[in-house]
C-alpha cells in the first residue's frame, strides 16, 4: 500500500495546474477581455522585472546549496501562479478577473510543491537543458493564443467555450508553467506532457 502511494506521489509532477472552471463566459467581459486585463499586463510587466532577478538570485543560489532557498521559490512560485491567472484570463481559459497577488482559488491555479533538492549539474546547465521544452513551449503557446481568438468568438455567440477548446489551451499553459518552473529552478523535473488538464 505505502508503495502505490510513493509511486503516485513520484509520477505526480511537483508544478500542476488545477482546473475547476465551468465553461461559462460573460459576453460583456469577454467583447473587452483585452481592455479590462490592461491593468494586469502592466502589474505583470513590472513584477517580471523583479521576477528575473530573484531567478538569478535563484540559480546561484540552489547551486551553492543544492535547493532553492524558501522564501525565492515561494515568491517565484507566487509569481508564475500570477501569470496563470492572468494568462487563464486574457485568453479565455477561464472567466472571473483576477486578483493582482497570485493567491490560490482561481479557477485555472498552479500548484506547486515545496523546494527539493535539486542535482547541481543539471542546475549549472538549465537553461541549456531547457531548449528542448522552450521549443515546444512555444509553439503551444502560439497555438493557444491562435485558439483563444476562437474562443473569443465562440463565447460571444455561445457564452461558453467547448470544454475540448479549454481542456487543449489547460493542457498548453500547465506546459509553458512547467517549462518556466523548471527554467526558474522551482523544481528538477522536466515538464511532462500527461494529458491530463489537472496534473
Amino acid at each position: 500500500m505505502e508503495q502505490a502511494g510513493e509511486a503516485t506521489a513520484q509520477a505526480r509532477h511537483p508544478v500542476r495546474l488545477v482546473v475547476n472552471d465551468d465553461l461559462q463566459r460573460n459576453r460583456l467581459t469577454v467583447f473587452f477581455r483585452l481592455i479590462l486585463a490592461i491593468p494586469h499586463i502592466i502589474w505583470f510587466a513590472l513584477w517580471s522585472v523583479v521576477n528575473v532577478l530573484a531567478v538569478i538570485a535563484n540559480w546561484f543560489a540552489t547551486l551553492v546549496k543544492g535547493q532553492s532557498p524558501e522564501g525565492l521559490h515561494n515568491f517565484i512560485a507566487t509569481y508564475l501562479r500570477y501569470q496563470t491567472h492572468v494568462y487563464s484570463y486574457v485568453l479565455l481559459i477561464a472567466d472571473p478577473f483576477p486578483g493582482f497577488g497570485g493567491q490560490p482559488g482561481y479557477p485555472i491555479d498552479l500548484d506547486v510543491d515545496p523546494p527539493q533538492p535539486q542535482n547541481r549539474w543539471t542546475v549549472a546547465f538549465r537553461v541549456i537543458l531547457a531548449i528542448p521544452a522552450f521549443i515546444v513551449s512555444g509553439i503551444m503557446g502560439y497555438l493557444n493564443r491562435a485558439l483563444a481568438v476562437f474562443s473569443w468568438f465562440v463565447a460571444l455567440v455561445l457564452g461558453r467555450v467547448p470544454e475540448g477548446l479549454r481542456n487543449f489551451a489547460a493542457f498548453a499553459l500547465r506546459y509553458e508553467q512547467q517549462t518556466a518552473a523548471y527554467t526558474s529552478l522551482l523544481t528538477g523535473r522536466y515538464p511532462s506532457f500527461n494529458i491530463s488538464v489537472s496534473e
